[in-house]
């Protein structure tokens, strides 16, 4: 039997468990904005992952 080293549906319950936290208590207003904050820091993650794996172009090259 194999022994499992990560459950997504635990991991799917922490996160939802930690933005509840995080919204709790505050208005519907703060907490678009929280939203919005959340989504641009995945995008700047997501760009940064992106440009790291583009291989380095030699100079000169467009």
């Amino acid at each position: 039997m194999k022994t499992k080293t990560f459950d997504c549906v635990e991991m799917k319950r922490r996160g939802a468990a930690r933005v509840q936290q995080a919204i709790a208590g505050i208005t519907p207003q703060q907490e678009l904005e929280y939203w919005r904050n959340q989504t641009e820091q995945l995008r700047r993650r997501q760009r940064e992952i992106q440009s790291a794996k583009r291989p380095a172009r030699p100079e000169g090259t467009p």
